[in-house]
């Protein structure tokens, strides 16, 4: 489904990826674990096209897409839930559900059924604020305002971030449902090694900008490959 080669990306001087090479299969959780500032968000931003390579290439669905806009992403199937959720705090929560029509035809702007029977506390708040949301509903805000655009590929940065426990295990429910009932394909960056432990077909683990371990979930056992992920 998703294919990065090679990649590389600069801010400046500063190199945040090196050489970066990631396969996400068709219906499959793959999470990219790694300490703190060691280019997984760049990585994504790069998948979504925020931030453009200096060097390599992306395909998504065997075509190419690393010169692609954001918004011809958003309209190939590409969904991002980014890392502090980014939801519009004045706008009420159907709002900021109805913002995921941008990428959609006028014969498929409505809500899927599926989105509140994943998080039943968004209907309940439709009229309420995005910002007077708790955290944790505001991460389910951002999820749900991607999955209205029906993706292919569902690109989720630390979806865990400063959210309650209870709150962690509906949105992992969440993934795994829109993994085996809707097949769709998600690339995951997450801190909370469990999570990703409990989720992940796949893992590849980032260190300095550069992919150090890529393989099944089940590597993630292995002392060595943990090593990279100590702090």
């Amino acid at each position: 489904m998703l294919q990065v080669h090679n990649a590389n990306l600069h801010y400046g001087a500063a190199q945040a990826l090196r050489g970066v090479s990631l396969n996400a299969e068709e219906g499959r959780i793959t999470c990219v674990l790694g300490r703190n500032g060691v280019g997984k968000t760049s990585l994504l931003k790069a998948v979504v096209g925020q931030h453009p390579l200096s060097g390599g290439s992306i395909s998504f669905d065997g075509k190419p897409i690393d010169r692609l806009a954001a918004y011809d992403r958003a309209r190939a199937g590409i969904g991002f839930v980014p890392q502090g959720r980014e939801i519009f705090p004045l706008l009420t929560v159907r709002e900021n559900l109805e913002t995921g029509f941008a990428p959609l035809p006028k014969s498929q702007r409505a809500i899927p059924d599926y989105v509140f029977e994943l998080f039943p506390v968004l209907k309940e708040m439709l009229s309420r604020r995005g910002g007077d949301l708790s955290g944790g509903q505001q991460q389910q805000l951002a999820i749900a305002r991607a999955l209205v655009m029906r993706p292919k590929l569902l690109v989720l940065d630390e979806p865990t971030e400063g959210i309650q426990p209870s709150i962690i295990k509906d949105i992992g429910r969440a993934i795994a449902w829109l993994r085996d009932t809707l097949g769709m394909t998600i690339l995951l960056v997450e801190q909370y090694l469990d999570f990703a432990r409990e989720l992940a077909d796949s893992v590849a683990i980032m260190d300095r900008g550069e992919i150090v371990f890529a393989g099944e979930a089940a590597g993630l056992d292995d002392p060595e490959v943990r090593r990279h992920l100590m702090l």
